[in-house]
């Protein structure tokens, strides 16, 4: 029978059978097959890390409660891990169909912030659902790698389009930055500059345009952080401004806007070989240290267990990357390489800026630490970053070449 003869209910539930067909291939076609273990004991080191020190660095936080972060991480831990499985389940390349819906998510409720989201700390980055806050720019650098991987590889189809995905790629990436950058949320604005330049890098964009783009930042940073408010324009508020340059000699205003990182470097120092100990601890348990359950936690780290848990954490982090990278140079398309190295970029960035921001060499930015920063929106939207990775890995040659 011509398909014009067909009735336009029976097309409907073939599309429909069809869909769910699909769907059931995805999530019970694969098994366990690729399936990165040492990924996922990178991952659950890192988390039962995190709840050993929130356990002893936050139980006087609460009046009444001396478990209140605890409890609430380890149920951020749980869902994050089912989502993670889930995620494995599906096949990455089905994620394709919808980046401009996913991009269009992503530019809407990172706007949708500035209008319905509550302040906090000076920054209007969550959306109070109830039970939750929902802080879209932190699922927004799982979107952003997933579109980017899309619309990059896309292009790359013709190899002769090399050249032309810079200019597009920038003006894709400036909406959603912007948005978050005005919440203000500089970090995660950060976070998502480091994974376009990161996807580009991959991408092979020629090195001219590569070093053209560093010089633009170079001038836009100094034009931000100094030109502009020389001129009386001040594109930064006053503390961000004071706590991007703050770290160059935090002792200089060490009871200003140095103390943070003045005081998390007495806390590293403190610890020596292998800690003080959790009630020794004196810049955590006296609340010396600020933030100590989230920005500071690998201070925490630092003063309580010393170098001994300092060196256990970074260990489970090169883990954790070493194995992301071999599933970057696995990967069976370009698609999936561009996937893992979004992810890559922004675990890396992240625990680079968090750690060095701790012991003084990067600025205070508010970057989270992967896995063992108090927070249920960072955790999760890091075990789905894990799940990508899972599901790329999952559908790999397995032949260790880079899937360009």
């Amino acid at each position: 029978m011509p398909t014009a003869d067909i009735p336009a209910q029976n097309i409907d539930r073939t599309g429909v059978a069809a869909g769910v067909k699909r769907f059931r291939a995805d999530m019970a076609g694969v098994g366990v097959r690729g399936f990165d273990w040492s990924l996922l004991a990178a991952a659950i080191g890192l988390s039962l890390v995190s709840l050993y020190v929130l356990n002893g660095a936050t139980r006087d936080d609460i009046a009444g409660a001396p478990d209140y972060y605890v409890l609430r991480q380890g149920v951020f831990v749980t869902v994050g891990l089912g989502l993670m499985f889930a995620f494995s389940r599906i096949d990455y390349t089905r994620l394709r169909e919808y980046r401009n819906e996913l991009y269009a998510f992503l530019v809407l409720s990172n706007f949708a912030v500035l209008i319905l989201g509550t302040v906090s700390r000076g920054s209007q980055s969550w959306i109070d659902i109830g039970f939750f806050r929902f802080q879209p720019s932190e699922i927004g650098k799982v979107l952003m790698i997933v579109v980017l991987a899309a619309f990059v590889s896309d292009r790359l189809r013709d190899r002769s389009a090399t050249g032309s995905i810079v200019i597009p790629v920038l003006g894709l990436v400036s909406v959603p930055f912007v948005l978050v950058f005005l919440q203000p949320d500089l970090g995660t604005a950060l976070v998502y500059g480091a994974i376009t330049l990161a996807i580009l890098f991959i991408a092979g964009i020629p090195w001219q345009q590569m070093t053209a783009i560093l010089a633009v930042l170079v001038v836009i940073v100094t034009g931000v952080l100094w030109a502009a408010p020389a001129a009386g324009v001040n594109i930064l508020q006053d503390y961000q401004v004071a706590r991007l340059t703050a770290f160059i000699d935090p002792e200089a205003d060490s009871a200003g806007h140095g103390y943070q990182q003045n005081q998390a470097q007495i806390a590293i120092g403190a610890g020596q070989r292998v800690g003080r100990g959790v009630e020794a601890s004196t810049q955590t348990q006296l609340n010396f240290l600020p933030e100590h359950h989230t920005d500071f936690v690998f201070a925490v780290i630092g003063e309580s267990y010393g170098f001994a848990g300092a060196a256990l954490v970074l260990t489970l982090y090169a883990l954790l990357l070493w194995r992301a990278l071999r599933i970057l140079a696995s990967a069976r398309d370009q698609f999936g390489a561009l996937i893992a190295t979004g992810v890559v970029a922004m675990l890396m960035f992240q625990i680079f800026e968090n750690v060095g921001m701790n012991v003084g060499i990067m600025p205070i930015t508010g970057v989270t630490l992967p896995f063992l920063s108090y927070g249920g929106a960072s955790m999760l939207a890091t075990f789905i970053a894990l799940g990508l990775l899972q599901s790329v890995a999952m559908r790999s040659r397995g032949d260790g070449s880079l899937g360009l």
